[in-house]
Order: C-alpha cells, then sequence, then structure tokens
C-alpha cells in the first residue's frame, strides 16, 4: 500500500499524460507545475480530464463484466469453469487475490488525483470568491466535480470491495487500517452536498452527461445513501470496524460475514428521496425522459436512448456517461452487447465476446406481451460475421454460443458500425440514466410509505413501454410495492448490472436466488420429459425451433411484426455490410434475415407443421434441448449456485490486492472467505 500511496501521490503532484493523449494535450512534464495546470479553468479540466480517462480505461474497462455485477435473476456468465465468473456466482474462497487488482489500484489514482485538483481550486481566489457568494461558476463547477469524482470511485470501491482504508490519498503512511463501508458513505453523502449546489445542472455551463454535473451530484447522493440504508453483507471477523451502528440480521452467520441491514436505515432513505427527487425534478436542468420516439421507422422511446449512444451522440436521458472515441478500447458492444462470430477485424461485425445472457426462464416470463422494453433488451440471435444473422446456442461459450443476449448494445446498431477491430467501437458507457435514478426515487419513497408517489414514477416508465396507461400498477402498498419497483427495476435494467445489486439491498437475495434455480429446474424437467415447457403466460420453449434466412429490403429490424417470422422478435437483423466498401467482399449471399418458428409455441418434430415447415426451406434447430444437455454447467452452476440452501449471506465482494494487506502491519485482512495471499 506505501508504494501505491507514493505513486499517487507522485501522480496528483503533476500531470503525467502518460497513456492519456487522446484526453490531453500538455507538451511535456516540465510543463505540470499547479499554476501552469489551474491557469484557467480550460486547463484545469484537461487535468481533470486525465481523471476521466484513468477510469475510463482502467477502472471501468469490461465494465460491469469485470466486476461481474451481472449475474443475478435475471442475468448469467455463458462460459463454464472460468475464472471470469468466481464471484459472480458467489465463490470467493476460489477467487484468485489478483483478481480485480487493476480495477481496485485505479480508483484510488483516479480518486487521490481527483482530491488534489480539488485541494489546488480550493486554494484560489476565484473559486473561494464564488463559494462565499453562493454563485456557481466555471470555478465551482470544477471544485464540485473534482469532489463528487472522488465521492464516486470511493463508492465504486465500497460495492465491490467492502471496507477499504479510507483518506490516505495524497500523503505517505507507515500503517492504515480498514475503514468502516458506513463511516465511508457518510463521507461520500457529506462532501457531495457540501459542493452539488454550485455546480451546473446539466445543459447549464456547456456541461453535459460526459461531466459530472449537480444533476448526478444528486443521485450518487441519493443512490449511496440506499446502499449505506439497505441489506447486505457485512464482516463479523474484525472487532470493532462498525463502530455504534447497530444491526438487524438475517439468515445464519458463516465465513466470518452475515447478511445484515442497520436499523436506523429509514434516515437514509430519507436523505435518498430528498436528493433522488432533486436529480429527477428541481435540479433536472436539461435532463429529461425520452417519451416519443422521433424516427419515422420505429416506435420505441425506450430503445431510443441506447440509439444516441449508437449514433455516438449524448443522450438526453442520460445523467453520466463514460466519454469514448475509437478506436479506444470499447467494452459496449463487445463484453456486454449482442454476440457476433466475426474476426478480430474488418468483419461485419467484428468479434463480440456478450458476457451478459438471460436466463431462459425469464425470457419467456419476464415482460408481458406488448412491452417494448423485451426485445430492446434482449434477443435470441447474433452476427455470423459476415453480413448475416444466426440463432444463438444455449451451448456453454461465448459468441454465438451461451444462450440469449442482452440486446441493449449491438454494432447493428451504429451507422455505420465500426469494423476496423473488434472492442473499438467508441461507444460511451452509460453510467447512470433516468429510469434507474427515477426507480430508486420510487423505493426510497416506497420503504418511507409515499405510495402513490412511488407508484407515479413506475406508472411513467409502464405508460412510455407500452405506449399507454392501460398496463399502470395500482392499489400496492408495503412489500408488494417494493416488490413491483424491483420487479420494475428487472423490466428497464437488464444487462446494465443493477438487478444484482437491487437484490442484494432489498434484503432477497437468498429468496429470489431460490425462486429462480427453482424456476430453471422446473423448466428443464418439461423439456425433458416433454420436449417443451408451458409457461402459463401463453410463452412456451421447445426443444427444438425452425430456422431459415431469408431476404429483406432492409436487413436490419425494428419494431416487431407477428405475422412475419424474420420480423418476430423484433429488434434484430443486421447491417446492410455490403454498402461498406472496405468489408463489402466479406458478405456472404443475399439472404441476411433469421426467420423463426416455434419460438414461444410447441411444434411437434414429428407432425405435420414441422414437415411443412421443412418442405419450405426451414431447419430444425436445437434450442431447449441444448439447455437440458447442459443443466448441470451453465444452467445450475452459473445461476447463483454457491448461495447454497444453508441461509448464509451472499457473498460478492472481490478480493483486496495482495499489496494492500502485506503492507497493512496485520491491519488489513480479506474477509468473506477471500484469499489472504
Amino acid at each position: 500500500m506505501k508504494n501505491i500511496l507514493k505513486t499517487m501521490f507522485a501522480l496528483a503532484l503533476t500531470a503525467t499524460m502518460t497513456g492519456c493523449d487522446d484526453y490531453l494535450n500538455v507538451s511535456s512534464p516540465s510543463k505540470t507545475d499547479d499554476t501552469f495546470v489551474t491557469s484557467t479553468p480550460e486547463e484545469t479540466f484537461k487535468t481533470l480530464a486525465w481523471v476521466y480517462a484513468e477510469y475510463r480505461q482502467n477502472a471501468a474497462s469490461g465494465g460491469n463484466y469485470n466486476y461481474e455485477d451481472v449475474t443475478s435473476d435475471a442475468e448469467y456468465y455463458p462460459e463454464y469453469n472460468s475464472a471470469n465468473n468466481i464471484i459472480g456466482m458467489l465463490y470467493p474462497e476460489s477467487a484468485a487475490i489478483t483478481n480485480q487488482n487493476t480495477q481496485f489500484n485505479s480508483l484510488f489514482n483516479a480518486l487521490a488525483r481527483a482530491a488534489r485538483v480539488a485541494e489546488i481550486i480550493k486554494a484560489k481566489s476565484e473559486y473561494q470568491t464564488a463559494a462565499e457568494a453562493g454563485t456557481t461558476n466555471d470555478w465551482t463547477q470544477l471544485y464540485g466535480e473534482a469532489v463528487t469524482l472522488r465521492a464516486f470511485f470511493y463508492f465504486e470501491l465500497v460495492r465491490h470491495f467492502g471496507d477499504v482504508p479510507y483518506g490516505v490519498e495524497n500523503s505517505i503512511v507507515d500503517t492504515y487500517a480498514l475503514t468502516s463501508r458506513f463511516d465511508i458513505l457518510d463521507e461520500v453523502i457529506s462532501s457531495v452536498q457540501a459542493v452539488e449546489p454550485l455546480m451546473y445542472r446539466l445543459g447549464e455551463g456547456g456541461i453535459t452527461a460526459e461531466r459530472l454535473s449537480r444533476t448526478y451530484a444528486n443521485a450518487l447522493i441519493g443512490e449511496a445513501a440506499l446502499h449505506a440504508g439497505g441489506w447486505q453483507t457485512i464482516r463479523t471477523d474484525v472487532a470493532g470496524l462498525y463502530g455504534d451502528v447497530q444491526f438487524e440480521k438475517k439468515g445464519t452467520e458463516a465465513n466470518g460475514c452475515v447478511y445484515a441491514r442497520r436499523t436506523d436505515y429509514k434516515n437514509y432513505y430519507t436523505i435518498a428521496q430528498k436528493y433522488l427527487s432533486a436529480a429527477v425534478n428541481e435540479q433536472k436542468g436539461s435532463l429529461a425522459l425520452i417519451t416519443n420516439d422521433d424516427r419515422t421507422y420505429a416506435n420505441n422511446p425506450f430503445q431510443r436512448h441506447w440509439q444516441y449512444i449508437h449514433d455516438l451522440k449524448v443522450s438526453p436521458e442520460s445523467l453520466f456517461e463514460v466519454g469514448n472515441v475509437a478506436p479506444n478500447q470499447s467494452e459496449h458492444p463487445y463484453s456486454q452487447g449482442r454476440p457476433s462470430n466475426g474476426g478480430g477485424s474488418n468483419a461485419a461485425p467484428c468479434k463480440v465476446f456478450g458476457a451478459i445472457r438471460i436466463i431462459p426462464t425469464f425470457y419467456y416470463t419476464g415482460y408481458e406481451e406488448g412491452d417494448r422494453r423485451m426485445d430492446a433488451s434482449m434477443t435470441v440471435t447474433g452476427s455470423t460475421g459476415d453480413g448475416n444473422e444466426a440463432i444463438l446456442s444455449f451451448k456453454p461459450g461465448s459468441k454465438l454460443l451461451g444462450g440469449i443476449s442482452t440486446n441493449k448494445w449491438d454494432d447493428n446498431r451504429m451507422n455505420p458500425p465500426y469494423v476496423a477491430k473488434q472492442r473499438n467501437s467508441g461507444l460511451n458507457y452509460c453510467v447512470c440514466h433516468l429510469a434507474d435514478v427515477m426507480l430508486l426515487l420510487a423505493e426510497a419513497e416506497a420503504e418511507l410509505g409515499n405510495d402513490s408517489k412511488a407508484l407515479s414514477y413506475v406508472n411513467q416508465l409502464r405508460e412510455r413501454a407500452f405506449g399507454n396507461s392501460n398496463h399502470n400498477l395500482s392499489g400496492l402498498s408495503g412489500d408488494a410495492l417494493k416488490n413491483a419497483i424491483w420487479n420494475e427495476r428487472k423490466l428497464e435494467l437488464l444487462g446494465e448490472g443493477d438487478i444484482r445489486w437491487d437484490m442484494i439491498r432489498s434484503g432477497q437475495f437468498t429468496e429470489r436466488t431460490q425462486k429462480v434455480r427453482a424456476e430453471m429446474k422446473a423448466m428443464i424437467a418439461g423439456l425433458e420429459a416433454n420436449g417443451y415447457y408451458d409457461f402459463g403466460n401463453g410463452r412456451v420453449i421447445s426443444n427444438y425451433i425452425w430456422t431459415k434466412l431469408v431476404q429483406k429490403e432492409n436487413p436490419l429490424t425494428y419494431d416487431a411484426d407477428p405475422s412475419d417470422p424474420a420480423l418476430y422478435p423484433g429488434w434484430r437483423g443486421q447491417y446492410d455490410y455490403a454498402s461498406l466498401s472496405s468489408i463489402a467482399s466479406k458478405v456472404k449471399g443475399t439472404a441476411h434475415n433469421l426467420a423463426i418458428k416455434g419460438l414461444f409455441e410447441y411444434i411437434d418434430p414429428n407432425g405435420a407443421e414441422a414437415a411443412a415447415l421443412e418442405a419450405e426451406g426451414y431447419t430444425k434447430t436445437d434450442w431447449g434441448v441444448t439447455i437440458v444437455a447442459n443443466k448441470n454447467t451453465i444452467y445450475d452452476r452459473n445461476i447463483l449456485s454457491g448461495l447454497g440452501e444453508s441461509g448464509a449471506a451472499p457473498r460478492y465482494f472481490h478480493p483486496l490486492p495482495f499489496e494492500v494487506i502485506n503492507q497493512s502491519d496485520g491491519n488489513v485482512t480479506n474477509g468473506y472467505g477471500l484469499p489472504q495471499q
């Protein structure tokens, strides 16, 4: 840790530009004294931009895939026996201590720089004059931005590592210890509360969602408060770690930890309600929920938010997007998008690993008929890499293997797609958008007994999803209301890394895990016994489906058309790669779209309908039968199997690096069964 801190100190006292040429333009370290780098707001932001770049390159890199957040009661990881999914499956004892070294060190480096920039700005007379007058200007914005960045990085550390050393940035220390996450979250909340009044709202002072604004600062306070007040797994093996905080507990104590919530949690929900409401209402600035689709060829306001990102524009619904540009490393869509079997470069489209897959029972039961979020969030097809669409396979693996995929990020949705090299699309990473904040606010309102306010936020999103108010919720309160809100968060935020945190915070992690695992077992038993399984909602999964490639005038498809098997489900197809001269020669055939029969209803493989389809050129294709063949691998082990049945707490934190433990004079250890070396 001393070596890390020395590095932080050196980084914070200079503005070294190594690795950040795309963000900063200072020519040499000799020009990086404080006077130079903070001579104007513009020069100061160049220094602060290093912080954004560091977070993008080394902490957000891999996004929720690297942090394994996307293993929940709706999502799983597609490979079997992969080291990439140890924490996701809840087997921390099998994790390597180096598991998240890069992210841990990057967050500390970034927050140290942010803290130093804040310190320098705070000493400036230009800042002091404006702050004393209560006036917002570029200097107060930069100061608030730096403080909020530091708070955000500590929030990320607490979420993914639990209790960590705190407050030792930009200093050399001989000893240090763990700090209670509750103390850290209190500091996160209070530090941002102090600066948010002097920051610009979104749209003011030229501030877009690619920089932290007062709007996002309010949302961060609220989210941090919910995490402080919500259920979580706490350590019981470090005496006095949490000071005087009192807890109510669930389940059994094991592995030096227990599932708990602080008894004064409602104080934090009150804070959350105030600041989340400010972000959504009084301090929203230019932030707006997209309720109308301005496109003539589609009508899906929910998907429109994601299309802005594919169009390389900042969405009006975003509070915070990590800015990116090709050819920087881009995890969207590579790690978390619609899969592709394409090659590493010059393909149609290039390889997409697809590390987030949708649990089959959720695909078939999660969304009501007519919910426009369904097809725009998840898909049963991917890309071959030669301009054609293909069905995804339930075999363990990546690319076209691994099962039903998320669909919010898709190379095909770019115009034109970036085809020069995989993982370089340049798409922004959306950290926080309005629907997320609205539903967090609904959660806070529900916990505080404000049922009608909670329902109003849920129903705004449901009206957008269905295009009318016919599916609005009413008359809910207590646990029924809270469960409805958490379910709505699944529908809005699928694949974004939030559902797992909702499960934890809700106090229902065990119940939700056991429920989805039981649902999977029942489905598999039905497939084994009958060749199909009826979910009772009008949808059936079968061992086999029938597919064939067909030609469409526009191979990139949009809204679903149940009368056309190439347009149902919707939001799939392929970009017209033949129109791109650099890769046109790699496109095969002219029939690029996949028509699918039997996806939601049973077709007897030995019956007349199957014979007629095959006569039309359809091919019998393995579907549910592949789930059965892999029932003991990814469809059991990968779906939160490490929780067990004993009532022990979920163990979802990553190990602190060995250097932090080794240099702490025995004050820091890993808990939860994580390795010590």
